[in-house]
């Protein structure tokens, strides 16, 4: 049976960008962890943070981390798992609860990236990133800061690939290729 394709990070890594394109390639449905969130709350997640602080946003997150990986749809072409490329945002495996269901159902494909190029990317977006602003540090200060603190639950992965020099098409690749070779490890059990 296939895995879930489920990719995470540190922000700016790409994750949104390259996750649709992904599942183009597989033939298989994307999903995004942040946009379950923000249809659930009804309200961006810089809004959610400040309006409901980081607690409330990290238990949405875990409900759709639930919801996603308790999905019994079954593919209509092998009948093993529904196939998917699931986003999670960067803090998702920081909870131990998150990685395992991920884990249960999927190949988890962290995306990394040098702190001076997330900067640079965080920098030039438009997007709020709530975690960037606590501390009033500067973006690549808080960019290590905040990647020091995630580093032991992005280890956590399957397989880890640096974003920094890749085209958003040659990310894609790299992802396909890490996953096709961890997958073909994994055997899961039956649903």
């Amino acid at each position: 049976m296939t895995p879930k394709l489920i990719l995470t990070g540190f922000m700016a890594t790409g994750k949104s960008s390259v996750g649709p394109i992904v599942a183009r390639q597989l033939g298989w449905e994307f999903v995004d962890v942040d946009m379950i969130v923000t249809a659930r709350a009804g309200k961006p997640i810089a809004q959610i943070f400040a309006d409901d602080g980081e607690a409330h946003f990290r238990q949405l997150e875990r409900e759709a981390v639930v919801q996603l990986t308790s999905d019994r749809r079954r593919c209509p072409h092998c009948h093993g798992p529904f196939p998917e490329v699931i986003s999670t945002g960067g803090g998702v495996l920081v909870d131990e609860s998150n990685c395992v269901a991920l884990k249960r159902v999927g190949v988890i494909v962290c995306l990394t990236g040098r702190p001076e190029v997330i900067a640079a990317r965080v920098e030039r977006s438009k997007a709020r990133r709530p975690k960037l602003t606590e501390g009033g540090k500067p973006t690549l200060a808080r960019v290590k800061e905040l990647m020091d603190e995630r580093a032991d639950a992005y280890a956590r992965a399957d397989v880890q690939v640096d974003s920094s020099d890749l085209t958003v098409e040659q990310l894609a690749d790299h992802v396909i290729g890490a996953f096709g070779v961890h997958a073909a490890r994994r055997i899961l059990p039956p649903a």
